[in-house]
């Protein structure tokens, strides 16, 4: 190879990669970093009119003490029956507006990701529960996952159909789940949870009717908008008892779809004590092989039932021969949480703590973090209305949403209980 060779593939590469620096839509490498991270979207406005980064972590707080409220406002006003086992068909709108990029990188992307903290998050809340997954694509509704109590089968299930193509129909979605869920048992209660992307439903027949066969089929729907608000989305929630709500940007409808983890009060009308029968399968041995139910397959482990013997892989799961509730004990005490809550914490001023008048203690109770951030200046902290200890912004999220006990009552009660023995 000569020089002059050299030097022109030398400029053949220098060209194609200009041209690997502009994407499909003609924007250049430093405009696409922009575009995507949205950069402007992390600045506020402050009292002097100077523009500041925000602060996520205060940000987030706030958004979580507003929800905490509210759902301790609802459970104060009247004594709810809250529904614990529940049957819930997330419906994916996959029509072509779900390709949209509008939420970056497109709302499909944006759904499918928190669909999967959702359903962490849910199973985590409601360990007695069970999900289904319902995608609509090309006018059809289909079913992705059966009701079932494993995330990471839904999820690896939803993972590898994310495509998206030609309209959404609301009617094929709803006729479709409920007829999966009118085979509930009457204890069981019935949700739908529809991530709606597109304008306009291509419909077969009239909706009104299906509407009306999920009224009476104590079918709850709830809708999530990622474009604009519909009439027909909102009478679906408002004839069902269902929430309705569109969201603005990615962080919004992930407060939105989490607010649907924790179980929501029962329909009045429909909230009708049962006694249910469970069973409470033992572990079996790894070096035991024997034929599970789920998989129709020879594996070692999983779960038999007490009843009928059979062999099952995960639970909470109904026993497909003898139809047994089977649950493991743990799954019964996560979810008593839901029926006596912590009361929300109250938030300290940051001029109460620095106050010199009021001796207050500048650690938390639960980390024994400082509650001073450098300079000695006050963060953000709460007070348990009760024990009257102190705990950080962490530490108040973890209370409320994972450990669901105050270590500062727990150790009063503990401490009242030893002085009492002593006696």
């Amino acid at each position: 190879m000569n020089n002059g060779e050299g030097r022109r593939l030398a400029g053949q590469a220098e060209e194609e990669d200009d041209e690997d620096d502009v994407d499909e839509c003609g924007l250049e490498a430093w405009e696409r970093a922009y575009a995507d991270e949205r950069s402007w979207e992390s600045l506020q406005e402050d009292e002097s009119g100077m523009l500041r980064s925000i602060d996520n972590k205060a940000l987030y707080h706030a958004q979580y003490r507003r929800r905490l409220r509210s759902l301790a406002s609802s459970n104060a006003a009247s004594r709810i029956q809250k529904g614990l086992i529940r049957y819930l068909c997330i419906v994916i709108d996959l029509s072509r507006a779900a390709s949209e990029t509008d939420f970056r990188p497109s709302r499909m992307a944006v759904v499918a990701k928190n669909v999967e903290a959702f359903i962490r998050e849910f199973f985590d809340q409601n360990p007695l529960s069970q999900i289904g997954l319902v995608t609509i694509k090309d006018g059809v509704a289909n079913c992705l996952t059966d009701l079932g109590g494993s995330p990471e089968s839904h999820i690896k299930a939803l993972m590898g159909k994310l495509e998206c193509s030609g309209d959404s129909s609301l009617q094929n979605a709803l006729d479709l789940v409920c007829g999966y869920l009118e085979q509930i048992p009457s204890y069981g209660h019935r949700e739908v949870l529809i991530l709606n992307s597109a304008l306009s439903t291509c419909d077969p027949g009239d909706i009104m009717e299906t509407i009306q066969k999920c009224k009476k089929s104590k079918v709850r729907c709830s809708v999530i908008g990622l474009s604009a608000e519909i009439f027909i989305c909102k009478h679906i929630c408002q004839e069902t008892g269902g929430l309705y709500s569109v969201a603005v940007d990615e962080s919004h409808f992930k407060e939105l779809i989490l607010e649907h983890a924790p179980p929501p009060p029962a329909i009045a009308e429909f909230a009708i004590a049962n006694l249910i029968k469970m069973g409470f399968p033992q572990r079996a041995a790894e070096n035991v092989i024997s034929i599970c139910l789920c998989h129709k397959e020879a594996r070692g482990g999983g779960y038999t039932c007490p009843r009928c013997k059979a062999r099952v892989c995960e639970l909470p799961t109904e026993c497909r021969i003898c139809g047994l509730t089977l649950v493991s004990s743990p799954h019964l005490a996560r979810s008593y949480h839901h029926l006596f809550p912590i009361a929300p914490f109250d938030e300290v001023t940051p001029v109460r703590l620095s106050s010199s008048q009021h001796k207050l203690p500048k650690s938390c109770f639960g980390c024994q973090q400082s509650l001073l951030n450098p300079g000695n200046r006050p963060s953000l902290s709460v007070e348990c209305p009760r024990c009257k200890q102190f705990f950080c912004i962490d530490c108040d999220i973890y209370i409320h949403e994972s450990l669901h006990n105050c270590p500062g009552c727990e150790s009063f009660r503990h401490f009242k209980t030893v002085s009492s023995s002593e006696e």
